[in-house]
């Protein structure tokens, strides 16, 4: 199956590779293309501002957490339906192992590189063709100057690059061209109330005439057809899902789904009991946000503890663990887990991890500055790459743990999560 690909990255974090990807993927879809839109590695804030960028569900492609298998799979069915597609990659180029820089070469994708040019004039060549000639597998897409100060200076910079190296455009450094951000990352998609007009701005600061260039084709090979057993038949999942909880990976949805199971939505925050449901999945998010309302709903925290009584499965993800716990920043919460949690200045977890148990092992992320301090002596520990890595409570029937797991790697243990 072969489809228009690139995958954008930089240098380093921080120089614009969301605005530029989502600028790059609103100008294809104003053309009147299908745009899909990935997210190299396990990021969830980013793939909210591509998903408003395309219009379409965003995807995770991490070779650690997620597998290669896994990415083969999602690019392939991908292309069967778009006219482009797009990833962002994570950190710089060839940061992590493994690195956005390996995902490009095991998917044959040209690199369309971001380079932050303030205070900078031809030494932006130089570190264009550093980048590429690093590794001489990589594809070269071309390269965006970003937060350039005229456009006498994007010249000067296009002017610079060696020949072979196509010149994608420039965005101009200006405050309509920032995305806010917080401790996690970026502000949430639905938090900045102008996202789309940033991202139409930024769009046509890299068209000509209205287009954008399409980047070369890709061959996506099919994956291996494999069966899922509906290990969840019959069963119906509750999810959380407001502004406090909200970090999801698609395909979780994908696999709960493809598991048989039946998923229903409700806010942790807005609603004031659970439905009737199997199972219940409260995902991360930012629950510090918004702890006077997790304090006064009172009715909530009765509907979860029955919950509880009854023997209802719940897992609960980072954010999650926090609101179960009994307080977060010292304000009250809801009380189904010993233990305590405060947000600290420092992160205090980040990167894949892998869970290893009876049924297998099942890929899953980190990143928070939360600290939890629970009586609760942990079921099992993840394995990071430096050695050990988040524990695993289980109370009851709560499994809580600061990890996010990514369902599509282990459907067993998934469905043990929503089972009793």
């Amino acid at each position: 199956m072969q489809c228009p690909a690139a995958l954008v990255s930089a240098p380093a974090s921080g120089q614009g590779k969301t605005l530029v990807a989502s600028a790059m993927a609103r100008a294809w879809r104003d053309q009147g293309l299908n745009v899909i839109a990935f997210k190299c590695g396990p990021d969830f804030i980013d793939s909210m501002v591509l998903k408003a960028a395309t219009g379409n569900p965003v995807y995770n492609l991490d070779l650690g957490m997620c597998g290669l298998a896994d990415g083969q799979a999602q690019l392939h069915h991908a292309a069967q339906s778009a006219d482009v597609i797009i990833l962002e990659g994570v950190m710089g180029l060839y940061d992590g192992t493994p690195s956005t820089a390996d995902i490009a070469k095991a998917f044959n994708i040209p690199v369309a590189l971001v380079i932050d040019a303030s205070g900078m004039a031809q030494t932006f060549a130089a570190i264009t063709h550093g980048l590429y000639d690093f590794d001489p597998a990589i594809i070269k897409a071309g390269v965006v100057a970003n937060k350039v100060g005229s456009a006498g200076h994007a010249k000067m910079l296009e002017a610079a690059l060696l020949t072979e190296t196509p010149w994608l455009g420039a965005v101009a450094r200006d405050e309509q061209f920032s995305l806010p951000e917080r401790h996690l990352g970026l502000h949430l998609a639905n938090e900045i109330t102008d996202l789309d007009a940033r991202i139409s701005e930024a769009s046509k600061a890299l068209t000509v005439n209205g287009d954008l260039a399409l980047p070369p084709t890709v061959s996506f090979e099919a994956p291996a057809h494999n069966t899922t057993d509906q290990l969840l038949a019959g069963k119906t999942i509750a999810i959380a899902r407001d502004a406090a909880f909200c970090f999801i990976y698609p395909a979780n949805i994908d696999c709960l789904e493809a598991l048989g199971a039946t998923l229903i939505y409700f806010s942790l925050l807005n609603d004031n009991a659970l439905p009737e449901a199997d199972a219940y999945w409260i995902p991360g998010g930012y629950p510090e946000l918004h702890l006077e309302i997790i304090q006064q709903n009172s009715e909530m925290r009765t509907s979860l503890a029955k919950a509880v009584a009854d023997n209802k499965p719940i897992l609960a993800e980072c954010g999650g663990m926090m609101a179960l716990g009994e307080t977060l920043n010292g304000s009250p919460t809801f009380g189904l887990l010993a233990g305590n949690s405060q947000i600290q200045t420092k992160l205090q977890g980040l990167g894949t991890q892998h869970l290893e148990t009876d049924v297998g092992t099942i890929g899953a992320h980190t990143f928070h500055y939360g600290k939890f301090e629970s009586s609760i002596t942990p079921s099992h520990t993840a394995k990071g790459k430096y050695g050990a890595g988040e524990a695993i409570y289980q109370y009851k029937s709560i499994t809580a743990s600061f990890l996010h797991f990514y369902f599509p790697s282990n459907h067993q243990l998934t469905a043990a999560f929503f089972t009793s």
